[in-house]
């Protein structure tokens, strides 16, 4: 088997990365191809944090109306919800933690 090696060219192989010859990505050399499309993670995060407190809210008002005694909110329904509100806190704690470990290991990597 004959093997022959070809000549290394850094330029064609950073293109193929999407790179250019000074390490940075080419997209960022087109400010058209840098915006992003869509909400952001800080707007998503946000819309994900405030529908966890709106159902906690709505758990906690119909909380209230079973004991005040309202006939026409059910306790099954407000344990359901109650039970929601739990489980959305539950996997937002899951996520901040994933986060601040996330953000504690890359705070301590060397350059």
């Amino acid at each position: 088997m004959d093997v022959t090696l070809k000549p290394f060219n850094f330029a064609q192989a950073a293109a193929r990365a999407g790179l250019g010859v000074d390490g940075m990505p080419l997209a960022n050399r087109n400010t058209a191809a840098t915006q992003v499309k869509g909400p952001g993670f800080q707007q998503e995060l946000t819309k994900a944090l405030r529908g966890v407190s709106d159902t906690y809210n709505d758990a906690s008002e119909m909380q209230r109306q079973v004991q005040l005694g309202n006939p026409t909110v059910s306790l099954e329904e407000t344990m359901v919800t109650m039970q929601k509100a739990q489980i959305g806190f539950q996997a937002t704690m899951q996520v901040r933690n994933k986060l601040v470990s996330a953000y504690s290991e890359i705070m301590n990597m060397t350059v």
